[in-house]
């Protein structure tokens, strides 16, 4: 791969980015390029992993995307199709891993933190004081209330993309949802002025 240019990358479309990575190899550090940084971040916030953790899970789902490319389901977004595997990675990480430090905190940027903001739920406050908020509370979630609230708030993942990732039908996620920010704000009522939630 050392003689691939990534120029040759610039202007694909994911599809076409399958074909020509089912026919060159090579092409698939497009994949690579185009999706690494956004899945680091999404490991990182659904598991409490570390940096080298994430790196580590994700070299894994990279492989398995690799491994299952020829049976890439067209009928789902190829993004949603990644995500799936990386979720399930991430996941199976987690369960195995015997421990995890609950003081952990959850990096998130202030795009993000404006878009949770936006929900409909959720009045505008100082983003510094929300964005101290979610980084005490998120990594306090259940495990399915945290990937759900990550997903659709810091990820604008839709529902129908959700269910997709997840493999819950689309009711499931609504209501896995309201509980999250049940359970979110129950959290956060002993730490921050409930006037931040309507």
């Amino acid at each position: 791969m050392s003689n691939f240019k990534t120029e040759r990358c610039h202007g694909l479309a994911d599809r076409e980015i399958i074909r020509l990575s089912l026919d060159d190899m090579e092409y698939f550090v497009c994949l690579v390029l185009k999706y690494e940084v956004r899945l680091l971040s999404y490991i990182k916030k659904i598991s409490q992993s570390n940096h080298d953790e994430a790196e580590d899970i994700l070299q894994e789902a990279f492989i398995k995307i690799w491994k299952n490319l020829n049976g890439y389901d067209p009928r789902l977004t190829l993004e949603s199709w990644i995500f799936r595997i990386v979720h399930n990675e991430t996941i199976s990480f987690w369960r195995k891993k015997t421990s995890y430090s609950k003081d952990k905190v959850v990096s998130v940027d202030d795009d993000r933190i404006k878009t949770l903001l936006t929900a409909d739920d959720i009045n505008h406050e100082d983003v510094d004081v929300v964005s101290k908020l979610i980084e005490d509370i998120l990594p306090l979630l259940k495990l399915e209330y945290r990937e759900v609230l990550v997903l659709k708030f810091l990820e604008d993942k839709s529902y129908e993309e959700i269910s997709d990732i997840l493999k819950i039908p689309e009711g499931t996620v609504a209501t896995r949802i309201n509980r999250a920010k049940k359970s979110f704000r129950e959290l956060a009522s002993g730490k921050f002025d409930n006037s931040i939630f309507k």
